[in-house]
């Protein structure tokens, strides 16, 4: 007899964080790059760079409604050695709601000296990124990457999930290769995923 009740609360969870999404593309279009949220095949994909067992710090950026979040935890992550960077506001209170022991930062990813001022000197595992690179410009991508990437060991990645077919930071302009990680037709729109990594220097 409970179960139908445990579905009908899982479909009502699901709209709820659906419709807070789309809210959120209304109020700051520049900062969510979808209308609906990351699905599930996807984020478990994304989280599958980090390397629990190392119990490092990860670095996420743009949680969102906290579908890769969850999956990042899923995949063995303790909540303390993570850090989720997101901008909307809205969506940051609703974070720290849902993971109260993830470090939830309410902050801008193009600004990481400021946003990360408290783990100032850390390495970072890799990291897990969300940020609709496609509406900013190609130097401000480019930036990012190489700053996100003076934070991880040489050979460590960067995912980051993109809309479009290509790269969204080209190859060929920085210190950083780039791979073609996964293309996820189960994803609303259809999710292309890419890594970023700088290796030593021979």
């Amino acid at each position: 007899m409970g179960r139908p009740f445990d579905v009908r609360k899982a479909i009502v969870s699901r709209f709820d964080e659906e419709l807070r999404f789309f809210r959120g593309w209304i109020d700051k279009p520049k900062a969510v790059g979808s209308i609906v949220p990351t699905s599930g095949i996807t984020a478990r994909r994304m989280a599958s760079i980090v390397r629990p067992e190392r119990e490092d710090l990860v670095l996420e950026l743009g949680p969102g409604t906290g579908v890769i979040t969850r999956s990042i935890l899923e995949r063995g992550v303790k909540p303390e050695n993570l850090v989720s960077v997101e901008y909307s506001l809205d969506f940051v209170e609703k974070l720290r709601d849902d993971f109260p022991r993830v470090n939830i930062v309410h902050g801008d990813a193009f600004d990481l000296d400021a946003t990360l001022a408290p783990w100032k000197g850390r390495v970072f595992d890799s990291v897990v990124s969300a940020i609709p690179l496609l509406n900013f410009p190609v130097g401000k991508r480019i930036e990012l990457i190489e700053r996100l990437l003076d934070l991880l060991p040489s050979g460590r990645p960067i995912v980051q999930i993109t809309y479009g077919a290509l790269s969204p930071v080209p190859a060929g302009r920085g210190s950083y290769s780039v791979e073609r990680f996964d293309f996820v037709i189960r994803n609303i729109p259809p999710a292309h995923l890419w890594i970023y990594r700088r290796h030593a220097r021979a």
